[in-house]
């Protein structure tokens, strides 16, 4: 346990800090106003933020750091998390067929209430999703050969095809995505050639760029009220919708450009201030581009995308290939959220509600992206230590 400590990445673990810190200063200047327009504290988002943070570190990340990884090899503890994520995902399903509509929250029914507690099972089924990839895929290491992949690949594809299935069924569409990225880049660094996993995915964006232009021109009338189909309406023709659905990514514009390179000052957003709804989650890049200017906004995204990189190294330069497959899963899940969600803030993406990693609100996606993070350092630790005593074996032996 000493020597874990001693090896432990700094270069992972500052830039999550950082990042940590950075959340919750932005979650409560972007939600002091709201809450003390509406009456409340105007610290109450923030003080929870950090609260979040707390219990992520001091119950996640540090004792899944001091873990040991051979109990996440073990096929019952594997069993277990995957079927547990699975039936969270379940009741949700369940959930929204006996309540409908009154139990979806903006749309979608993503959450689960227990008293004073909200637990997101998506983000349990990321994490779920990764280990069981890893162990499936480090079993079957050195047999993904032409002629047998489809054979080795068929039960884990099924499995992480059913659980994208009920997540698109809350809907979550944005949370779909990112579990088909994961299942595609680890079946990728697995040993499946580059050429067919790129030919998966190309044909995948192609059908859906197909599909979103069919939809769009034929316009459905059982589908214009639905909350989905108009926020892919406004995020086509924002302007002209700013008063349906558009005004979310307008007023994310204008706290862009009011911002500009270096911002207005930290508390001096105008935006967060009713115009733009629900500041403190997806679109918080949004009103930290105004405070902190362009250049802020880049420095955090640049910190997410180091850290990404980091991992990936981690990942690479790692002898275990079950230890590989959950870096690179761990460093798929920053990249889409990333992706999607500074895609959403400037327009280039369709808004799904993906939340900015460490920085938005929110205690399931912190707890377990905390949860990740700590079992990355855990791996990298190892991974140190077992070199160590390689390099030591080698010096006596000559």
């Amino acid at each position: 346990m000493r020597k874990k400590f001693e090896h432990l990445n700094y270069r992972i673990f500052i830039p999550y800090l950082l990042l940590v810190i950075f959340g919750v200063i932005m979650v409560y200047s972007a939600s002091s106003d709201i809450l003390l327009v509406n009456g409340f504290k105007p610290a109450t988002y923030g003080i929870r933020q950090a609260t979040y943070a707390v219990i992520a570190f001091a119950f996640f990340g540090v004792p899944i750091f001091c873990l040991r990884l051979n109990l996440l090899k073990k096929r019952k503890f594997v069993a277990w998390f995957l079927a547990i994520s699975m039936l969270m995902l379940v009741y949700l399903i369940a959930l929204k067929i006996l309540k409908g509509e009154n139990a979806a929250v903006n749309g979608a029914v993503g959450w689960i209430h227990l008293g004073p507690i909200d637990v997101q099972p998506l983000e349990i089924a990321k994490l779920a999703l990764i280990i069981y990839l890893a162990y499936i895929l480090d079993r079957h290491d050195g047999r993904l050969v032409k002629g047998k992949i489809k054979d080795n690949l068929l039960h884990p594809a099924i499995l992480a095809i059913c659980m994208i299935c009920l997540v698109m069924f809350e809907p979550d569409f944005g949370g779909a995505a990112i579990l088909f990225m994961i299942v595609l880049i680890m079946f990728s660094v697995s040993g499946i050639p580059t050429k067919m996993a790129l030919g998966w995915l190309i044909v995948i964006i192609l059908g859906i760029f197909l599909v979103s232009a069919l939809v769009v021109a034929w316009n459905p009338k059982f589908l214009q009220s639905k909350y989905q189909y108009q926020r892919f309406l406004s995020f086509l023709h924002p302007f002209e919708l700013e008063q349906h659905g558009g005004n979310q990514l307008v007023n994310s514009y204008y706290a862009i450009h009011n911002g500009g390179l270096f911002g207005v000052g930290l508390g001096n957003s105008m935006q967060k201030r009713g115009y733009l709804p629900e500041p403190y989650t997806d679109f918080i890049l949004a009103v930290a581009s105004e405070e902190v200017g362009v250049i802020g906004a880049l420095v955090i995204v640049g910190l997410l995308f180091y850290l990404m990189w980091e991992i990936m190294e981690v990942g690479i330069y790692a002898k275990s290939q079950f230890n590989a497959l959950v870096c690179f899963g761990i460093a798929t899940i920053i990249f889409m959220q990333t992706l999607f969600n500074v895609g959403a803030v400037i327009g280039l993406l369709p808004i799904t509600g993906v939340t900015l990693p460490f920085i938005s609100y929110g205690g399931s996606s912190l707890i377990v992206l905390t949860a990740a993070i700590g079992l990355v350092l855990n791996i990298s630790a190892n991974e140190q230590i077992k070199k160590e005593k390689e390099v030591e074996k080698l010096a006596h032996e000559y």
